[in-house]
């Protein structure tokens, strides 16, 4: 959507791990080579060396957009809210599992989060990918996750996953009958993933700004925010 207004075409290039990093850090700062990415910019840095500094070598365009997990449990835990939750898990200290795709990924940091806030003891299983976390919680082998609003959505009308609540700060339009875990019974708790549009350090102010036009103007368009909601 950004091609007409900018008048070039746009490339789509996707690459794996810290590549699409280390590409745009290394590109000229010309505004021609730009990043579209989420948490794993900065928590890779984190893990292991990834040869940049993301608020060194990364200059912030604009947040693109900006989505909630939704914390489910299996059916057969006798636990239907946040304050439940908390409660049988101080009950039962070391006995509740949790799935999580690989360290530092969504699922895990957002659940290492409502551990520290909740002061509770929830061990969490690590799998390759978050499919195989959900069909371990499915099954029945961990008891609780937090995973994507579609896939909560479509778990929860087979009768698979009982969805208790979102991460976002305020209620969200992508699941409008779930309250927040702030305000289901953990105050200040917010786990969102963020995605954002960057280009190379030492870009010209004049080109930031024009690129963050851009976007804001396609993003406050209906139809690309119905794709996006969709």
């Amino acid at each position: 959507a950004l091609a007409p207004a900018l008048g070039e075409q746009v490339i789509v290039d996707n690459r794996g791990g810290i590549i699409p990093q280390q590409t745009v850090v290394q590109s000229p700062p010309d505004g021609y080579t730009l990043l579209l990415h989420a948490r794993p910019t900065w928590i890779a840095t984190f893990l292991g060396s990834t040869g940049y500094d993301p608020v060194r070598d990364l200059a912030p365009i604009s947040i693109v957009t900006s989505a909630p997990s939704v914390l489910v449990v299996h059916p057969s835990l006798p636990a239907r809210n946040v304050k439940e939750l908390i409660a049988l898990a101080k009950a039962r200290p070391g006995q509740l599992n949790y799935g999580s795709a690989t360290a530092g990924s969504d699922n895990h940091l957002t659940a290492e989060l409502f551990k520290a806030m909740a002061r509770v003891n929830i061990v969490g299983v690590m799998y390759g990918g978050t499919g195989q976390a959900v069909n371990d919680l499915i099954s029945g082998q961990t008891q609780m996750m937090f995973v994507g609003p579609g896939t909560a959505q479509q778990q929860a009308k087979a009768g698979r996953l009982r969805p208790l609540a979102v991460t976002s700060a305020q209620p969200t339009a992508l699941y409008p009958e779930l309250p927040t875990i702030a305000s289901a019974g953990l105050p200040g708790y917010e786990a969102v993933q963020v995605q954002g549009m960057m280009a190379p350090a030492k870009t010209p102010q004049t080109i930031i700004a024009k690129l963050h036009q851009e976007v804001v103007k396609m993003l406050a368009r209906p139809e690309i925010r119905q794709r996006l909601l969709s």
